[in-house]
């Protein structure tokens, strides 16, 4: 951590996105990864982490969750780095469909997620870390629907947008979204800034669900969004496709999910949903 903050500047990046991204910053990403012999071919996954000087030479890489191995990236890239000249990037020009920057008038709230019941005990140290963890994610909230919050209304692209995209467990990795006709109910009603509800999500064959209760407090001030505090909780199954199954339940267990406003401070705050890959579906 004292090598990255003090010697390297640390990003991270969607590499699917990048992958195809015909803007600058998409080719500077595809420069430095292509000089990797196993991520020369853009149609396959390019994830791992580089490291890179700032005209875009590559001064080392792995895919390695390894503590030693990525001590050793970062010494190794510190060994063949030198001074170079490079222009800055054209931030401006971005390809508009790939573009996640948070809109002006778009108000974000973090998500966290947490399972709270139902885990067996484990003497693994890596499998206890999962347990223990916190999924964190974000909520867009569109311009025109902060301002319906703000008068007391609900609108129904954003009911949809938490239902689909954010009650879900992603303390252990990311989750298989939810599609349309796995929403099964969910009744949320908005009433002197009171919400209220419950929700039902289950996949077609049954093998991953969440039923829970909903409960929330919506407040405004001067006639702009200044609390909204949700938190989902209730019985949740099965694992997604992507989902670290170390630590996974057997059976049904207690996950509580919370949506609170994002200070609006942290560099954390500007990182996209997980869910607006396909930013359309996602803000609609």
């Amino acid at each position: 951590m004292d090598l990255l903050k003090t010697r390297f500047v640390p990003l991270a990046v969607d590499a699917w996105y990048f992958n195809r991204r015909q803007d600058p910053e998409g080719e500077l990403y595809r420069k430095v990864v292509t000089q990797e012999n196993s991520r020369r071919d853009m149609n396959q996954s390019t994830q791992g982490r580089y490291s890179f000087d700032a005209d875009g030479t590559l001064l080392g890489f792995n895919n390695n969750r390894s503590v030693e191995r990525v001590v050793s990236l970062l010494k190794k890239a510190l060994e063949k780095h030198h001074d170079v000249e490079a222009s800055a990037l054209d931030a401006a020009k971005k390809q508009p469909q790939y573009d996640r920057t948070v809109k002006d008038g778009t108000i974000v709230a973090n998500v966290y997620a947490k399972v709270i019941g139902g885990q067996e005990e484990s003497a693994n140290d890596v499998t206890k870390m999962f347990q223990a963890s916190i999924g964190e994610d974000h909520l867009w909230i569109r311009k025109d629907e902060a301002e319906a919050l703000a008068k007391g209304d609900l609108p129904a692209s954003l009911k949809r947008r938490i239902g689909i995209f954010h009650l879900n467990d992603f303390t252990r990795g990311e989750p298989s979204l939810w599609r349309e006709p796995e929403l099964k109910s969910w009744d949320l009603a908005l009433k002197d800034g009171r919400l209220t509800g419950s929700i039902h999500l289950e996949t077609a064959d049954g093998k991953r669900g969440y039923e829970a209760e909903v409960l929330g407090f919506v407040e405004s001030k001067d006639g702009k969004l200044s609390r909204f505090d949700v938190v989902a909780k209730g019985e949740f199954w099965g694992a997604g496709r992507y989902t670290n199954t170390r630590g996974t339940p057997k059976g049904k267990f207690t996950l509580g999910v919370v949506l609170k406003l994002a200070e609006g401070s942290l560099e954390a705050d500007k990182v996209p949903p997980q869910g607006a890959r396909d930013l359309h579906e996602y803000i609609k």
